[in-house]
């Protein structure tokens, strides 16, 4: 399916739609989750859709997915790798390896990996299958989440035209790639003035009247 194929969902089916493939991607199955994000972002630059919306469903189907899929790598992808059979040394390896790197980069890999495709569909299974702590995961997961739908679907729904030349060009890796340039930025921003002395702070904000 093209990217931009999604852009011939009625409106009115719009939301329904972004929380089905968000929700289902999160939990865990190859659907175009981000891709449907992208399409709703560029449906809200048109009017069709309202940003905020999208921006809020987005964020909740990701997080409901997430921990969905967080439940299931915990209780059954865990003893499916665990169980007597073919492959069994590669599927512990999976766990040996998994374990000792969710303890040191968990929080780390289940925020960054919405951003990542292959991640973004895996991390709440391996979060799950290595027992990360639950309200670690859900804490980074949900701070993912929100700032993974914001950052997209604003740079959808703010570029308008040019995201979707450059989905229709470069494919949606080039769209991901511009969101995460864009959430850096803003993160940047962001720590260099709470980094800022006060007289500093106090001179970027608008003089009192």
């Amino acid at each position: 399916m093209p990217p931009t194929a999604l852009l011939s969902v009625p409106a009115h089916l719009g939301y329904i739609a972004l929380a089905g493939l968000v929700g289902t991607e999160s939990t865990g199955l190859p659907v175009p989750g981000e891709t449907a994000l992208i399409a709703a972002g560029l449906l809200a630059h048109e009017g069709s859709m309202n940003i905020v919306l999208v921006i809020v469903v987005a964020a909740t189907a990701a997080i409901v997915g997430d921990n969905l899929g967080y439940l299931i790598g915990r209780h059954g992808g865990r003893s499916l790798l665990e169980k007597p059979g073919p492959l069994e040394h590669h599927r512990l390896m999976i766990i040996r390896k998994g374990e000792p790197f969710f303890e040191r980069h968990g929080p780390k890999a289940v925020f960054l990996g919405r951003w990542v495709a292959g991640l973004r569909i895996a991390a709440a299974w391996l979060a799950g299958i290595t027992r990360m702590r639950w309200s670690t995961f859900f804490f980074w997961n949900a701070l993912g989440g929100i700032a993974w739908a914001t950052s997209v679907g604003l740079a959808a729904y703010l570029l308008g035209s040019v995201v979707k030349q450059i989905l229709e060009v470069g494919g949606l890796a080039a769209v991901a790639a511009l969101a995460v340039v864009v959430a850096g930025y803003l993160a940047w921003r962001w720590h260099r003035r709470r980094a800022a002395p006060a007289p500093e702070r106090r001179r970027e904000s608008p003089e009192e009247s």
